[in-house]
């Protein structure tokens, strides 16, 4: 489903990124940086233009191609993995940054992933994540069609033990990304720290 969304002509979701992202770029320490299910690379390119060493993952190397290709007329460069994230090993203490936005997951894949994010941060790491929140669902705006794919709090800072967290919380805005995501949406944002 993902590389034929992705070989369509443009952007799915555009080349510019995500808000809550570009608002909080600044909480990132420096150093490598992660994003998750990444698709097309707006969001991994813009923190490679911010300086960060970038790795982007996604199950679909359709859109990794294009996450490339962004890159390069950006004048940056990402890595870019092929992955599915149910399997996929994050590493230990490796990164200064997650970034997950929109990534959103059958339920238990999800909480293997965010298990495997606290392990993957370094001490004073930071992980920043947007997805769509159980409210969402019916609003015909974007996101899953299945509120167990839906993004719930307290449930998402339950599997994201020994984080600290800086924001965590249900808002409503206006999201503007492509085809895909457009218009008023209720979001889970989250900012973590690692201690």
């Amino acid at each position: 489903m993902w590389d034929e969304r992705y070989a369509q002509e443009g952007f799915a979701y555009g080349t510019e990124p995500n808000d809550f992202l570009e608002a909080h770029a600044s909480a990132l320490p420096d150093g490598p940086v992660l994003c998750l299910s990444d698709g097309e690379g707006r969001n991994g390119v813009f923190l490679a233009q911010r300086g960060h060493a970038v790795t982007s993952v996604d199950l679909s190397e359709v859109g990794l191609a294009k996450a490339r290709q962004l890159a390069a007329e950006r004048g940056v460069a990402i890595t870019t993995v092929v992955a599915d994230l149910a399997t996929w090993d994050l590493g230990e203490a490796r990164w200064s940054g997650v970034v997950s936005i929109s990534a959103h997951l059958p339920p238990e894949v999800r909480a293997r992933v965010h298990g495997a994010v606290v392990r993957a941060l370094r001490p004073g790491g930071v992980l920043l994540l947007e997805a769509y929140a159980p409210s969402q669902l019916g609003r015909g705006t974007g996101g899953p069609p299945a509120r167990e794919w839906l993004f719930d709090v307290e449930q998402v800072k339950g599997e994201l033990e020994g984080l600290d967290f800086e924001l965590a919380h249900e808002t409503e805005r206006d999201v503007v990304e492509g085809r895909y995501h457009t218009g008023r949406a209720a979001v889970t944002q989250i900012i973590a720290r690692k201690p």
